[in-house]
């Protein structure tokens, strides 16, 4: 099957937080159009599971649609920054807990036909505890990976990338899961 190619993107209208292009298109079948596009950067979600297969999730609010919700750590990577090392800082930055080693669980595109803004989420069943939490952050908590399908259905998990991760991880169980294994945390402690 043939794909649609982009002969030329113009910049309509740039942002840090998000970019506006007009898109000429031709298509397999040798029409032409224009497609508005919008392009976000990276993204980078970290799961970060205790050996009580326990979850660590913020509750924040989302201003714009106006809901409060648990959600995975998140934020934007720099256009060069390393996707797991982006991961990390941004999961210690709202949680003050540090993943240790991430791995890739999946990459998910929000909004495909509209909107380049491609989502990466990372797992690791092993973290540190590094300090408080983030102004983002209105709190966290150690939730249940069973108890997942219930708060999607609740409307308490609403983030769809953060959804699909966490049923993903109950139901796929990444090859390589183990119990993890407790680390000293900076103050001598040990993690959960």
């Amino acid at each position: 099957m043939a794909e649609w190619r982009i002969k030329s993107e113009d910049a309509v209208l740039r942002t840090p937080w998000f970019e506006v292009s007009l898109a000429a298109v031709d298509l397999p079948d040798g029409r032409s159009l224009e497609h508005y596009v919008l392009r976000l950067p990276r993204v980078v979600l970290t799961a970060m599971l205790d050996d009580q297969d326990r979850v660590l999730l913020v509750w924040r609010y989302r201003f714009i649609p106006g809901t409060w919700g648990w959600e995975l750590p998140s934020g934007l990577a720099s256009p060069d920054e390393d996707l797991p090392a982006a991961a990390a800082r941004e999961a210690l930055s709202e949680t003050g807990w540090e993943p240790l080693d991430p791995l890739p669980l999946m990459q998910l595109h929000e909004l495909p036909g509209l909107a380049g803004a491609a989502q990466h989420v990372y797992w690791t069943g092993r973290a540190r505890h590094r300090g408080e939490p983030g102004w983002e952050t209105e709190r966290l908590d150690w939730i249940p990976l069973r108890d997942a399908p219930d708060l999607i259905a609740a409307g308490q998990i609403r983030a769809s990338s953060t959804a699909a991760a966490l049923l993903h991880l109950l139901t796929a169980q990444p090859r390589d899961r183990r119990p993890a294994p407790r680390v000293p945390d900076s103050g001598g402690g040990l993690t959960p």
